[in-house]
């Protein structure tokens, strides 16, 4: 199966980069180009996933990201950045991105990343995206009364999956972890969210910050 895959970058040059090395892959393909947000809004449909610049000129990337989220919840925003850390990246996961990369990537990392991403099967650069979460959540949270409700009405299963997608571990590891099927780790996760009404797992990583279920700089579960 192919994965579809639209860029949004207001810069030409970095599109035609990007372009070559998603078409370089045998099971993906570009299916359109954006200059601007609007453009990315209105060509999203088409895709699987949207390598979505954050600073471009009229609808800019953030806005565009929230738009495409919740009115196309089975396609996913991977925020390309030239800082990694960044509070406007913060601010799409927030609106519903998938993850985020920096512009330097390798080709096979970019590759990859989409792969991941367009399966929503695991947290695209867990240990930078941790990182990110921490410093910005120091400050208070956006309705983590709600989001605490959510998470108080999990089982305990599904609050130890919930933790454990956090510390950015996958299907796999988190089924050796339980002792359990990957099937079974994947439906708890998939349980968990729908639960939470989470677009994705780095929605659940979001809520498991923003409740304190998961506290900066805490060591993931043994």
């Amino acid at each position: 199966m192919t994965i579809k895959v639209l860029l949004a970058d207001d810069q030409a040059l970095v599109r035609a980069g990007f372009k070559v090395l998603v078409n370089a892959a045998p099971d993906m393909e570009v299916v359109g180009e954006a200059s601007d947000g609007r453009e990315a809004v209105r060509l999203a449909p088409r895709a699987d996933v949207v390598l979505m610049d954050i600073r471009m000129p009229g609808l800019d990337g953030l806005t565009a990201t929230r738009q495409i989220t919740s009115a196309l919840p089975d396609v996913r925003v991977l925020v390309l950045t030239t800082f990694e850390i960044d509070e406007y990246v913060f601010a799409a996961l927030r609106g519903g991105a998938s993850g985020f990369l920096g512009k330097g990537v390798e080709p096979m990392e970019l590759q990859q990343a989409i792969r991941l991403v367009s399966r929503g099967d695991a947290l695209l650069s867990p240990g930078a995206t941790r990182a990110l979460i921490a410093r910005f959540l120091r400050g208070p949270a956006q309705d983590a009364g709600a989001a605490a409700e959510r998470v108080a009405a999990l089982t305990e299963r599904e609050r130890e999956i919930l933790i454990l997608v956090a510390a950015g571990l996958g299907n796999d590891q988190i089924a050796e972890r339980l002792g359990i099927s990957p099937y079974t780790a994947k439906t708890h996760v998939n349980r968990t969210q729908a639960k939470l009404d989470a677009h994705d797992r780095a929605q659940l990583v979001m809520l498991a910050y923003e409740t304190g279920l998961v506290r900066p700089g805490s060591p993931p579960p043994v």
